[in-house]
């Protein structure tokens, strides 16, 4: 049985926070827009993404930010910065009391937002990241934006090396681990070739079952699971009453899928570090392949 496509995993209820970094596509700068250039670094900054912010604080510019939205949850800092909406959803009347000289985004659920923070004669950057690769560019484009380009290339370098290093291991390796990535089970949704934690996965060591389709995120059926047979299986999800692990162990049919018989099932996962091109990838492609290695 084929999966079922879908474009907008928007909908799926409890979603928000695997879609904060899976929506993504590949580090870009917008067009410039007719906005004010005061030719010094902006010292008031707003960010409308979680991996935005965590970037902003690695470089050392989270003195600069004095707005984020509600999924902006890491560092523990920015927990004291004042939220200005949801992410990609912000509301633009707490947004100008902000008075900032730059608003950061990846994408936004309306662009006529955009438009009118754009008529508004603010600065807008969007900065959005689809794979591993794509995160040292953008560390770099918000050193530059903020003043912090000595510690923003420092952390690019260390991710850059970071990565190469794990790409000499899988290709040292004789065999990937196949892998399924449950992003929500009702209905069944995972990853496709275009989604970053597929990229992730493939740093990790490990091949998700998800890239026959080029997408990011498609609804499936349970029988297309059980046909693909995955060695392991990864729940990005808290389930609300019984354990996400303990419903897949249980699903009709599905006690003959590898992972499922060797008990390589699991749901223990800080969606922040597998889910969010963030500067902490390289915590995140560890975990993960510590996982992939379990007997």
């Amino acid at each position: 049985m084929q999966p079922r496509l879908h474009r907008n995993p928007l909908a799926l209820p409890l979603l928000w926070l695997a879609l904060v970094s899976i929506t993504l596509a590949g580090c870009a700068k917008e067009p410039e827009r007719a906005v004010r250039h005061t030719g010094q670094s902006p010292r008031r900054i707003v960010s409308l993404a979680p991996s935005l912010t965590e970037m902003l604080y690695a470089i050392g510019a989270g003195d600069q930010l004095v707005g984020r939205t509600s999924a902006c949850d890491w560092p523990l800092q920015a927990e004291k910065v004042p939220v200005v909406g949801a992410f990609g959803r912000p509301s633009l009347e707490l947004l100008v009391s902000m008075e900032p000289d730059l608003v950061l985004d990846v994408d936004l659920a309306d662009e006529e937002a955009g438009k009118k923070i754009a008529a508004m004669n603010i600065r807008r950057e969007r900065i959005r990241c689809k794979t591993p690769d794509d995160i040292p560019p953008a560390l770099r484009r918000l050193g530059s934006l903020t003043g912090h380009e000595r510690q923003a290339d420092s952390l690019a370098g260390v991710i850059e090396r970071g990565l190469e290093s794990f790409r000499k291991e899988v290709a040292a390796q004789p065999r990937k681990t196949s892998v399924y990535l449950e992003i929500w089970d009702d209905p069944l949704w995972t990853g496709g070739r275009n989604s970053f934690v597929s990229n992730l996965i493939t740093y990790a060591g490990g091949r998700n079952i998800g890239d026959a389709v080029e997408k990011e995120y498609f609804e499936i059926s349970p029988e297309w699971v059980i046909t693909q047979n995955p060695e392991v299986i990864a729940c990005m999800y808290m389930s609300k009453s019984t354990p996400a692990t303990e419903k897949v162990m249980k699903r009709p049919g599905w006690s003959g899928i590898d992972a499922v018989r060797n008990h390589r099932v699991e749901d223990r996962f800080d969606n922040r570090l597998y889910l969010r091109p963030g500067p902490r990838i390289l915590e995140g492609i560890a975990g993960m392949k510590a996982f992939l290695q379990q007997p």
